[in-house]
Parts: C-alpha cells; structure tokens; sequence
C-alpha cells in the first residue's frame, strides 16, 4: 500500500511534467469556453453562489480540520467527540479562522449512517455558534484502500488516509448505486444547509476512472439542485475545469510544499489570478502549508535539515498578500496525513490537544496578529513518538498534551 502512495505521488508530479501539455491544452479550452458567454441558468447560478457566499466568505480564511488522533475519515467520525470540536473550534477562532475544509466518510455512512447524520449535525452547530463555514468533502482519491484493518489502523507508522470508495466501486460503474445514494442522502439533508460553505464532491480525483466517477457524483448533487456551491479538490485548476459541464461553482488548486515564494507566486497567478478573471468564479487554494527551498518530500528524496516541521510563516506572507480564498493544512499539530510524507518524518499542525502551539510565529503569520501568543512546544505528541524514535529525529518527546490547558 505505501507503495501504491509513492506511486500516486509520483504520478502526481508526472502530469506537471510529461502531461504538461494535456493539461494545459484542457485548461485552455475551457477557459476559451468561460470567455465565450454563459447561458441563462449558468449565470443565474453564478449570481446565487456569490450571494451565498457574500463578501465575507468569498475568500474564505480556512484550515484543514482532522481531528488530532484521527488517522482517516472513519475515525474521524466513528470516534468524533463534540467537546474535543469545541474546544478545537475555539483555538481555531483564536487565529481568525471563518471556515473548515474536513472530510466525511462515505465508509462510516456504510456502516452507520444515523450516527453519521448525528455527529456531522452536531458538528455544523458548534462552527456556526463560532462562525465558521463548513466545506465537506464526499470522497477521497488520496490513500490506501478501505480495508476493515486499514480503517481500524492505529499504528502511528501505518495508519493512513483510505481511498473512498474503493478502487474496485469506482473502476465498475455497475458498483457505482450504493456510492450515488449516499451523495442523495448528504444532498438531502444538507443541499440547503447554509452551515455549509460548500460540498466537495471528492478530493484530487488524478486517476481517469477517479475522474469519472467524481464528475457523476457531480452530476447527481447537481441534479439534487440545492443552493450549497458545489467543487472538487483540484490539486491544480485545470483538474478542476473538467468539471466545468457537469455543475461546479468553485474550483480549487493546492500548493504544499513549494520550492521557492516565486513558485508560489506563480501557481496564484497562473492557477487563481488569470482563470478567476476569465471565468468569473471563485477559485481557492484549499492546501498550503510551508515552503521546502531543498525538496518537496513527494517522490523521493530525503528532507534535510528542518523541512520536516512546520513553517507557516515562509508561506502564509505571501498567500495574505494575494488576498486568495485560503484553507491551510492543518489545524491540529499531526503527523503527515499520507505515509509518504510521514515517512519522512513530516508533521503539520498549529495547536496541540491542549492549547499549545508548535510555534508562536506560525501562528501569528497565520492570524496576521502580531499579538497572537500562546505556551509553545515544539515536541512531539507522546501518541505520535514512534515516528521520530523510528526516523531518528532531534526532537524532544513531548509529554502528554491532553491535559487542561494552562
């Protein structure tokens, strides 16, 4: 499986290169189809999405969520404990943050879908009581398949994000029934929900067949005809302009792990800047997290030096100065979402469990408030400590962050 996420990650950075061209000439010819005018009901809905989503949250200041010992969707919600969100949507509010970007589980629907309604329910009240908007994302092309063990994973070393739905659901159309009733049922208790600040259909559908699948869940939520925007996790825009036929009102681009502030600089330019003015839509950079001058850490290639920890402050400057639609990742101080990063010992985050933060300057990057502080501790959680123990890094294993916060 790790090897199946290297694969992807290295798939990922191919299409940049060798599919250069393909992606470009998709992207021009959709953009050639925006310049060209909109139909009556396609403007119509552009009007309605920017009046949902009003002046304060069409450049919404957003953050991934997951909770801190979550290791995918399914425990995400399995195990979703409403005081532990409300005390995260509190240190969210203290770095003025007005939206999430999480992710539902289409697996833990399958296995209980009431809790599921109850759990997504009382998470929307908590946000909206703070004023946060809320972005779901339906399924997810990034991980290992959803097994029962992997869903079930704990091991800080081999715990992963999973696929949803399986590879073999989304390869056999004649599998695709019981994945298109769940994107009914989210529709209909949510399509109008205006706790939502949008419905992400799937998130980085790279793969042809992935593709397909997800521009029919855009279609189905489309045909639901509910007044929530819809979009896809695009990790460049032209991925998401393939979706411009099937219903899309956001298009996203992510942008982890740039090399240099002028590789930023461009992807804003090329990817939010040009195509927002031609198309007349809101696009969001929904993944950002820190710059990596000497490697990515996708593909290959050992970080060096202290690329492996977070450093919101080499980034968050420029994304400010942009004034973009923003979500940074993440939240909660964890470890790598993908083993791939993981492996090299990655960990992103903000906060500990407890109120801490890894850094004071992140966070005052991140909130554009210079007075921003709170205790700091640049460790390791102790739930996390296989990872540098097995990676030999420098770092001081923290104690137990869940006690109260001082």
């Amino acid at each position: 499986m790790h090897r199946f996420i290297q694969n992807r990650m290295c798939s990922r950075r191919k299409i940049l290169t060798a599919g250069v061209s393909l992606a470009a000439s998709a992207a021009g010819l959709q953009l050639a189809r925006g310049a060209a005018g909109l139909t009556d009901d396609q403007q119509h809905r552009r009007e309605a999405v920017r009046r949902y989503l009003g002046k304060q949250h069409w450049k919404p200041r957003g953050c991934i969520y997951v909770p801190a010992r979550a290791w995918n969707d399914y425990q995400t919600w399995r195990n979703y404990d409403p005081h532990e969100a409300r005390r995260d949507i509190g240190f969210a509010r203290r770095l003025g943050i007005n939206a999430f970007r999480v992710w539902l589980s289409y697996e833990f629907w399958l296995h209980d879908a009431d809790a599921l309604l109850s759990h997504f329910n009382d998470f929307l009240t908590a946000c909206a009581a703070a004023g946060i908007r809320v972005m779901p994302d339906l399924f997810e092309s990034d991980g290992v398949e959803p097994t029962k063990a992997n869903l079930n994973d704990t091991n800080p070393w081999t715990a992963s994000d999973v696929v949803s739905p399986a590879t073999k659901v989304v390869n056999d159309k004649r599998l695709w029934g019981k994945p298109m009733e769940y994107v009914q049922w989210f529709m209909h208790h949510f399509g109008n929900d205006r706790r939502l600040l949008a419905i992400e259909v799937d998130n980085e559908p790279w793969a042809p067949w992935r593709m397909i699948f997800a521009r029919e869940v855009m279609r189905v939520a489309r045909r639901a005809n509910g007044v929530v925007p819809l979009t896809v996790g695009g990790n460049r825009t032209a991925q998401s302009m393939y979706f411009l036929n099937d219903g899309i009102d956001i298009l996203q681009t992510h942008c982890n792990f740039p090399l240099t502030a002028a590789a930023v600089r461009n992807r804003i330019h090329g990817e939010i800047t040009i195509p927002q003015m031609v198309l007349d839509m809101p696009i969001w950079m929904t993944e950002w997290q820190r710059l990596r001058p000497h490697g990515s850490g996708w593909g290959g290639g050992h970080l060096q030096g202290n690329a492996w920890q977070p450093d919101y402050r080499s980034m968050a400057p420029l994304v400010h100065h942009a004034e973009i639609g923003n979500f940074f990742w993440s939240l909660m101080l964890k470890p790598a979402w993908l083993l791939v990063q993981r492996h090299e010992g990655t960990i992103s985050g903000v906060f500990h469990e407890d109120g801490r933060v890894w850094s004071n300057a992140d966070a005052r990057a991140i909130s554009q408030n210079p007075a921003f502080h709170a205790p700091e501790l640049k460790a390791w959680p102790t739930w996390a400590h296989a990872i540098p123990r097995k990676l030999g890094l420098p770092v001081k294993i923290a104690g137990d962050t869940t006690q109260k916060s001082p």
